[in-house]
């Protein structure tokens, strides 16, 4: 079965941040139309490496981002951002600590934001993840995460759904 080319994308942005290694800052990425892109912007494509041949004529570009700004968090970042006409979808790649779903009966109850962080860190239980969601103007959306204790590209899950609160996130970048 061929793959869409948002989860072409979302494989790809993956297969690139592994390269970097883990404790890694979260990126943010522009989703550009190969083609569009191709006939628009002919020297940056050809600086990508796009040529006429390179890539499917429904295919995607991811184009990362400035780093985002230290200190700031996430969902306050993301707030700012408003990207041209020219840019078909999003993407980031964040890594988290999560907890299996049987652990989380066991959060205690009233912990502030920060006290969460510490308990889920110190949880026998906790995993390392990496996170790559990617949404698209017209809604559609695709993640891909990797456990850092499974660390190949055959071990990567993916879903439209896997990271909900990202992807609403990231969707409402091109709200107006």
């Amino acid at each position: 079965m061929a793959a869409s080319p948002l989860t072409v994308a979302v494989l790809e942005i993956d297969a690139y941040a592994s390269t970097l290694g883990w404790d890694q800052p979260a990126r943010l990425f522009a989703l550009v139309d190969t083609a569009r892109l191709r006939a628009q912007e002919p020297g940056l494509a050809s600086q990508l490496g796009l040529d006429d041949t390179s890539a499917p004529a429904a295919s995607l570009t991811p184009i990362e981002q400035e780093e985002l700004p230290a200190g700031k968090a996430l969902d306050e970042f993301l707030g700012t951002i408003a990207w041209p006409d020219a840019v078909a979808g999003c993407a980031m790649t964040v890594e988290r600590l999560m907890l299996p779903p049987s652990a989380e009966a066991s959060v205690p109850d009233g912990l502030s934001d920060k006290q969460l962080t510490q308990w889920v860190a110190r949880h026998p239980d906790r995993q390392e993840v990496r996170m790559t969601v990617a949404v698209l103007r017209d809604g559609a959306r695709e993640s891909a995460v990797r456990l850092r204790e499974k660390d190949s590209p055959t071990e990567v899950l993916t879903g439209a759904g896997l990271v909900p609160g990202l992807a609403e996130a990231l969707a409402a970048t091109f709200e107006s």
